[in-house]
């Protein structure tokens, strides 16, 4: 069985919100990779798309396919270490929003679950308390709706999948999510097909501008 059917959208085929000598800020879609993939039919990404506009352009982190919005990429060597050691060193401030199944009950929290590969089911993450890596998750609930919830993820940590599974965790899946949503069902709706795709979107990215040292924050609006 295929897991992975690579169809990327070609509108926009690249949304650029922002650029300078030192960097691009583009605002990603969901369904398409960060970076290339193994397979031949994976290769069109973010950054080859920018490449072919911007061949210095530079991958400095990742969001998941199926996540949308707000990257940063480097335009030189420099720039690239600068922002990299940010991300490493926490130094970034991420916010995602998404929709999740289920009305969440506290307005806000604190998810600290430790997470590892699920050796029984690669490339799926799962909890895991003995073996793990540290991961933290703030939230904050922006709306209640009908059967869901808006709300505001900010991550400590950067793990695989890690807003996915920890919001799968507390029994709040993200709701058109298709890797983790598949065996989970509420009211009348699987949460994989509850939405045309998954609703998680990477809202605010806040860091430092690498040759200046200014602070920068870009916001882009999630489509859900």
């Amino acid at each position: 069985m295929e897991i992975f059917d690579y169809q990327p959208p070609a509108v926009p085929w690249l949304d650029i919100r922002y650029i300078d000598r030192n960097l691009i800020i583009i605002n990603k879609p969901s369904g398409l990779l960060s970076n290339p993939g193994m397979a031949a039919h994976t290769h069109d990404s973010a950054i080859t798309r920018l490449c072919k506009l911007y061949p210095e352009a530079i991958l400095v982190h990742r969001l998941d396919c199926a996540t949308s919005g707000i990257m940063v990429f480097a335009r030189s060597k420099k720039a690239e270490s600068n922002l990299k050691t940010q991300f490493q060193h926490r130094e970034t401030e991420k916010r995602y929003l998404a929709e999740v199944a289920g009305l969440i009950e506290q307005d806000e929290g604190t998810i600290n679950l430790p997470l590892g590969k699920d050796r029984n089911n690669p490339p799926w993450q799962k909890v895991d308390k003995a073996e793990g890596r540290p991961a933290v998750t703030h939230y904050r609930v922006i709306e209640r709706r009908e059967g869901s919830t808006l709300v505001a993820l900010e991550p400590e940590t950067g793990r695989t999948h890690q807003l996915r599974v920890h919001m799968l965790a507390i029994g709040h899946p993200i709701l058109g999510d298709d890797f983790y949503g598949r065996t989970q069902a509420f009211g009348t709706g699987k949460v994989a097909g509850a939405r045309p795709r998954l609703c998680l979107h990477a809202e605010r990215l806040s860091f430092k501008h690498p040759w200046s040292g200014k602070p920068m924050t870009f916001i882009s609006r999630a489509p859900f």
